[in-house]
């Protein structure tokens, strides 16, 4: 009898191991939640990426040039350089004797009308040896003459008279530079006359139409005149320059 019951013992515990594993496969199970993916990463993980610019203005299209247009470079190089166009031939203008803006001038030429009872003793005998030079010009004598009026600024310094009559010796004597040295110190003590100043002026242009200086000489025959529209030396001259210039331009 205790052979038989022990032999069952394995039986009933694989009996009871088969029913409790039916009992659990018949019970009931826990429904479960399917984890949907976050649709929004954390805070701390996402990345902000920033707004997009405004699209820019579009140009509008431009018109193209038409081919002919166009420069190339192989163009430039061809053509032939840019030349100035040539400077018409120009003919120095006639010279124009000015148009007198005042009367002439009277004559103030004499030099023993300077003398009166007030004129220093030394004064009188410069201005009569002065008066005595003019006349040996005059005569063409030139030599003598120069002789004559060295004695004047001797004997008065001052006297401007002497110093223009000394240009003009030495004018006839064919010394222009020497001339116009003494026509410069004439014109500094004869400001106040406007009579001789138009006679230094004049004398001055025969210099420098001497010396081959024709537009000098120009410039002082027509001041000259400026100062006395009488002034015979500068009106005679500058017609004949005008003259010579209406034979060079035909």
């Amino acid at each position: 009898m205790k052979t038989n019951s022990l032999l069952k013992w394995p039986f009933r515990i694989l009996a009871f191991a088969w029913i409790i594993g039916a009992m659990q496969g018949c019970a009931p199970r826990p429904m479960y939640r399917t984890t949907l993916p976050s649709t929004s990463s954390p805070a701390s993980s996402a990345k902000v990426s920033p707004p997009a610019p405004p699209s820019p203005e579009q140009e509008p299209p431009r018109t193209p040039l038409p081919q002919e247009a166009k420069i190339r470079e192989q163009d430039l190089k061809a053509r032939s350089p840019i030349t100035p166009p040539a400077a018409k031939e120009t003919t120095k203008p006639p010279v124009v004797t000015p148009e007198a803006t005042t009367a002439p001038l009277p004559d103030d030429s004499s030099l023993l009308a300077k003398i009166t009872p007030g004129t220093s003793p030394q004064r009188a005998a410069s201005l009569r040896l002065t008066d005595e030079g003019r006349k040996l010009l005059e005569a063409g004598d030139a030599p003598k003459a120069l002789s004559r009026l060295e004695k004047t600024i001797v004997i008065d310094s001052t006297n401007s008279y002497g110093y223009f009559y000394l240009a003009k010796a030495h004018y006839r004597l064919g010394r222009y530079k020497e001339s116009l040295s003494f026509l410069e110190v004439a014109e500094s003590r004869l400001s106040g006359e406007p009579f001789w100043l138009a006679e230094v002026h004049a004398l001055r242009g025969e210099n420098f139409r001497a010396l081959g200086m024709v537009d000098k000489a120009e410039a002082s025959y027509t001041q000259a005149l400026r100062l006395n529209s009488g002034n015979r030396t500068a009106t005679d001259a500058l017609a004949r320059l005008q003259g010579q210039s209406q034979a060079i331009s035909r």
